[in-house]
């Protein structure tokens, strides 16, 4: 498999190549084609599916070459019913997210790099919402994505804040060495903006573009993919017509203030740091090209969720009870004093509030009034994550057949953000599907490879 990088000459943060003798995204993805045994669209499935993963890779341990023989020469069935006669499949099950005790591990490090994304994650430490449930977790500040990556792979940090593109490809291999990762919550949706520098405010079509550089914070992110929809849809190919450099989000406006960069799909507080620096200006919101649009989440290693249930569990209640705090419009101006500090976004507070509350100078000389310009949702619904594999294939990110559904079910838990949003008290939905409108054009999960195909600006 080919790996894109778009490359980053403006920090040190790790490049990201794909490694030439890996070949693990490719492979990953077929063997879990072949693995069809437990039904992913169930609780009990995917528990059996992230049970097997577990016990596989305690037995081959990292090695990727082990594993995927074995599920290549064996197959999906005869691998389960293997697994099942040595271990109790059916204990193993039930200890995830059902009679929890007390976590087994109460200290816990968790990553997260400092933007309004990471509201629920980063004010669970001040508001109270990791000792509610019995633990005593450290936020720990980040760089950038590939650092956070890095850091969650190596097993500094138990869990992590990560942009939803990112738990699909590590646990492809796309990007980095396959590991079998879990996304349970969503953290928040749109959130995001297309920023220009004040040196082009008459360029508001995009199709006055051309030669420009924009910064996005990683590849894989929706930031990436939704700039990449955007201007394909006004003619423009991004790897053609224009450039994308990654910047870790902390460094987007310095780099618009040196002309570095032309633009930035960034995160927010930067977004609206620009305008507050009188330096850009807020060309659109991303929820005008998706509204709902999935951005970041809560993900881990699949091993913590099957070797630390306890803790596991009481991790996701903290964070789905501070994302749905945080979904309130009367608790934003709290939250936004909460998480200013230095050694949480290190933000103005004004700045902060403008973004959660939804009022906030566009940078054109008007005050806008979008209260859902960021909102807090937890449901990790399956159709988003096919739309991510979608435009990770568009894009040559991924290649070969790819089992959207299978690897979307594998790694969006909707079921267990489902028990607990119930056992909280919160609604949730009863399916994890549905149609997304991008642009004024809906979308088939049913039909994702016809999706890919019916673009005119792709890779391949």
């Amino acid at each position: 498999m080919t790996v894109k990088s778009l490359g980053n000459p403006f920090s040190s943060e790790t490049d990201l190549r794909h490694g030439a003798d890996c070949g693990c995204a490719g492979c990953v993805t077929s063997a879990v084609a072949q693995q069809a045994g437990p039904d992913l669209t169930t609780s009990e499935g995917m528990l059996e599916r992230a049970v097997e993963s577990a016990i596989v890779r305690s037995v081959f341990g990292q090695s990727d070459i082990g594993r995927r023989s074995f599920m290549g020469m064996m197959g999906g069935t005869t691998m389960a019913a293997a697994l099942a006669s040595v271990f109790p499949m059916d204990q193993a099950k039930a200890a995830i997210l059902d009679n929890l005790g007390p976590p087994e591990k109460t200290d816990l490090n968790i990553g997260f790099v400092p933007i309004t994304c990471a509201t629920p994650i980063i004010m669970a430490q001040p508001l109270g919402f990791y000792e509610r449930y019995g633990l005593n977790a450290q936020v720990i500040k980040t760089a950038g994505w590939a650092v956070a990556r890095d850091k969650s792979l190596n097993g500094e940090y138990d869990a992590s804040h990560m942009l939803t593109p990112m738990p699909l490809a590590m646990t492809l291999g796309a990007g980095s060495i396959a590991e079998p990762y879990i996304m349970p919550a969503v953290e928040n949706i749109n959130g995001q903006a297309i920023v220009l520098s004040n040196e082009h405010l008459d360029k508001r079509d995009p199709t006055q573009w051309k030669g420009f550089t924009f910064g996005v914070p990683f590849e894989y992110s929706m930031h990436n993919f939704l700039l990449r929809y955007y201007v394909a849809e006004f003619g423009l190919d991004p790897d053609v017509d224009i450039q994308i450099r990654v910047v870790p989000p902390p460094e987007m406006v310095a780099n618009l203030r040196a002309g570095n960069l032309d633009g930035y799909l960034s995160p927010d507080p930067f977004n609206q740091r620009a305008v507050f620096e009188g330096i850009g200006f807020i060309h659109l919101l991303t929820k005008e090209i998706w509204d709902g649009h999935p951005c970041c989440a809560f993900a881990a290693p699949l091993s913590f969720a099957t070797e630390l249930p306890n803790t596991y569990g009481a991790l996701l209640k903290s964070i789905i009870d501070a994302t749905q705090y945080a979904s309130a419009p009367e608790n934003r101006k709290e939250i936004s004093e909460a998480i200013a500090p230095t050694n949480y976004l290190n933000q103005p507070v004004t700045v902060i509030e403008q973004v959660l509350t939804g009022t906030y100078a566009d940078g054109l000389g008007n005050v806008q009034r979008v209260p859902d310009r960021i909102d807090f949702d937890p449901f990790p619904w399956h159709s988003m994550g096919v739309w991510i594999l979608t435009q990770m294939k568009r894009w040559g990110y991924i290649e070969g057949d790819v089992d959207y559904k299978g690897v979307a079910e594998q790694v969006y838990l909707a079921a267990d953000c489902k028990k607990v949003m119930e056992d909280l008290g919160y609604e949730a939905p009863d399916v994890t599907y549905k149609s997304h409108t991008i642009m004024g054009k809906t979308f088939d999960y049913n039909a994702p490879e016809a999706y890919v195909d019916s673009f005119a600006i792709k890779r391949g």
